[in-house]
């Protein structure tokens, strides 16, 4: 049968309301793609959960199908959100998708430009605040609070109901749950879908390892962080919505959210890219994560089957590489010059 989105693959298992109208664009059913020579480093089976291939290259089109559906099932004409980048891209594709009006509060000068020009390309109002992630958050939930507009971040409850598809998928094609399952954590709401989705679906449970920047790790330090920085933007949240979901997810599944560093972030999407998965620097802080813990004897993979949820694609955020990278070489057109260049 021909793939029809998630909500016609799992909609028996997610509690969304009779007035729902399915909006999809055939988001979900990404690959989990085996690390052979990273397996080989840690002696475990790892697999990446490559969210970057979802329509708008982030993982946030599992919860916005399921938002947007509902909204547009109950008369809503405007969805509004606040963003680091990866919800605006969704929401913005979803509404036009749905013919609805989008805009999208984001923190002034700390959006990639790959994200943003998602928001603008799918025909978003962009505002951006004078403040942060937070206080766009603040001024987003006020305003749906007493206007007709829908509000389309993680913390409506229904975006949880359709990110808990990427646990399903994961233990649909491995046949049950990972050992493992490491992930980033910025505004929580990922972790608290994936831990709802593996109790729910009830073929397993992992332990989970969920990471956070260094510069904007909350639930590490456990206080809100007030101007949070990383290079990571699609993480930079100093104050998650569903912290405290994101804290029992962890002791409940007997695993733990620590920090790393920019640096270790940063290296780590090189290894990714290294075995030709590029992803956006936040989407590196799960693998960052994994390996500074096993470095330190703090983590035992061996034997274990691992599965790593990287979030959004390299795309999303490529001036990380473009600015490191110098300007290449210049020959003539032909053939001796190429030789000469390559050393062959």
């Amino acid at each position: 049968m021909t793939y029809q989105g998630l909500i016609h693959r799992y909609g028996q298992y997610l509690d969304l309301p009779a007035h729902t109208k399915t909006i999809s664009l055939l988001e979900g059913n990404t690959p989990l793609i085996p690390m052979p020579r990273l397996s080989a480093e840690l002696g475990c089976e790892l697999f990446i959960k490559f969210e970057g291939l979802n329509p708008t290259g982030s993982f946030k089109d599992r919860g916005m199908t399921a938002a947007i559906s509902e909204a547009v099932g109950r008369g809503a004409q405007t969805v509004i959100c606040a963003s680091t980048g990866n919800t605006a891209a969704s929401a913005a594709a979803y509404a036009a998708r749905a013919g609805l009006r989008s805009i999208v509060l984001i923190p002034e000068g700390k959006v990639a430009a790959g994200k943003l020009a998602g928001a603008i390309a799918y025909g978003a109002e962009v505002i951006q605040i004078q403040g942060s992630f937070d206080d766009a958050l603040s001024l987003v939930v006020e305003i749906t609070q007493k206007t007709p507009i829908a509000l389309v971040n993680s913390i409506n409850p229904f975006r949880i109901e359709g990110q808990k598809t990427g646990a399903f998928e994961i233990c649909d094609d491995m046949g049950s749950a990972p050992d493992w399952l490491c992930l980033p954590v910025g505004n929580a709401g990922n972790i608290t879908s994936y831990w709802a989705g593996f109790k729910q679906y009830q073929k397993g449970l992992p332990q989970i390892l969920g990471v956070q920047a260094a510069g904007a790790a909350p639930l590490v330090l456990g206080h809100p962080v007030e101007k949070p920085e990383t290079i990571a933007t699609a993480i930079r949240i100093g104050k998650p919505a569903r912290g405290e979901e994101a804290l029992e997810a962890a002791h409940e599944s007997n695993g733990r959210i620590i920090a790393v560093s920019d640096e270790q972030i940063l290296s780590t999407q090189k290894i990714l890219a290294a075995e030709g998965v590029w992803v956006e620097p936040a989407s590196a802080a799960g693998l960052a994560g994994l390996l500074a813990e096993s470095a330190v004897g703090k983590f035992e993979a061996k034997g274990k089957r691992v599965v790593v949820v990287c979030t959004g694609h390299g795309m999303k955020d490529p001036s990380i590489i473009t600015e490191s990278f110098k300007s290449p070489k210049i020959i003539p057109a032909s053939y001796d010059a190429l030789v000469d260049l390559v050393g062959v």
